[in-house]
This record gives C-alpha cells, structure tokens and sequence, in this order.
C-alpha cells in the first residue's frame, strides 16, 4: 500500500468520525433544533442578550422553509466544489502535458544525436 494511499485512508476515517461522532455521542440531544447553522445560533444569542435589538438590513431573498434553504446551501455548495474541482484538474492536465512535451523533445534531441552519430561513424 503506497503512502497517499494510508494517508487518504486516514482521512476518510477522520471525515467519518466528524460526522459519525456527534450524533453517536448524542451531542445536541438537549436541544429543539440539535444541528442548527451559525447563523440561527447567532441570531438566538443576540435576541436573548438584547430583545430590541433591530438588524441593520433584510435578506433579499427569504426561502419559504428551512428544507428549501438548505437545498440552495448544498446547491451553493455544489458549485463551489466543481469550479475548484474544475480549477485543480486544468492545473494538473497542464502540468502533465508539459511534462509530456518536455520528455517528448528530450527524447528527439537524444534520437537526433544517435543519427549524428551514426551518420559521422559511416
């Protein structure tokens, strides 16, 4: 098993411990809404330190439900993940082909050399 290999493991098993462990250690079991986001954490924080507190501007686009808001979170998401998906993969079919040109022309100019030789033997 090569080292990227145990290192990706590793990080699979990691990944999955993140996501296993909280909900199998019943974190958030006190709670009415266990795994609420930052934002609604937040929110709740400031109306109980100061009720009258007003904020200083409204979304734009308020969804109906909660599930159509995290549809839109994941779709957000999504799109990030292909754009640097998109990103790392041309960086890296880049550098592969000029890796390909350069050992393409190291190898001509060493096939080029031969045949000189060849050629001033004869």
């Amino acid at each position: 098993m090569s080292k990227n290999t145990k290192i990706n493991l590793v990080l699979l098993f990691a990944v999955a411990a993140l996501a296993v462990l909280p909900l199998a250690l019943g974190l958030g079991d006190h709670k009415k809404e266990p795994f609420t986001g930052a934002d609604a954490e937040a929110e709740t924080a400031i109306t109980e330190l100061k009720p009258d507190y007003e904020p200083w501007f409204s979304p734009l686009y308020e969804p109906p439900s909660g599930e159509i808001e995290s549809a839109l979170f994941a779709l957000q998401a999504a799109l990030g993940a292909g754009v640097l998906a998109y990103y790392f993969g041309l960086r890296r079919g880049r550098r592969q082909g000029e890796r390909r040109v350069l050992e393409r022309e190291a190898g001509s100019a060493v096939a080029g050399a031969a045949e000189k030789s060849a050629a001033e033997r004869d």
